[in-house]
């Protein structure tokens, strides 16, 4: 699906503010029980877990990543945030929470993808054939090319301040804790 320019660009500078109105919505229509957030955590983890890993891939604007999780999907980031999403939408046990993330998603998320996809094709003259052999959100079982490159590195990981993420997602356990306690 391709966004016209213009859109892209909007909604690009709108992803960081409406992250905010999406934790006020977050915190308003939560209404977990200790069963929810059995089912939701866990997968709100292992998107904070794949977040991570593609994080410490990651060396922005400086090589193409190709390998860890970028051997089997182009966007590993959003992948992730989407299960973070999937998962806390389910532990907040909200279904409106739910269609609210994957609005946003639709609307902000794949327009921004198409964005970094497009500066991507002007920094990396590989990315082209990268892009053929990877798909761009369902991933790959098997890992595309060669796997060894962009291995994990812890500095990778603090210098795209990726912790921020696991902060943001401690944040919202305590809170849902606290609701299902309350």
């Amino acid at each position: 699906m391709q966004f016209p320019k213009p859109w892209a660009d909007a909604v690009a500078r709108l992803r960081v503010p409406s992250g905010f109105l999406i934790v006020a919505v977050f915190g308003w229509f939560s209404h977990p029980t200790a069963q929810s957030m059995l089912l939701g955590v866990p997968l709100s983890v292992v998107g904070l877990l794949l977040r991570a890993w593609a994080a410490g891939c990651l060396a922005k604007n400086r090589e193409l990543a190709t390998g860890g999780p970028y051997a089997h999907t182009r966007n590993p980031l959003y992948i992730g945030t989407l299960l973070v999403a999937a998962g806390l939408a389910e532990a907040s046990r909200s279904p409106g929470l739910a269609l609210l993330f994957a609005a946003v998603f639709l609307l902000i998320y794949l327009p921004v993808i198409q964005n970094e996809e497009q500066h991507l094709r002007k920094i990396f003259p590989e990315y082209a054939a990268y892009a053929g052999e990877v798909p761009a959100l369902w991933p790959r079982l098997t890992a595309a090319g060669k796997n060894n490159r962009n291995p994990f590195r812890g500095s990778l990981y603090l210098k795209n301040q990726e912790y921020q993420a696991g902060l943001g997602f401690l944040a919202g356990v305590l809170f849902l804790l606290w609701k299902v306690a309350g």
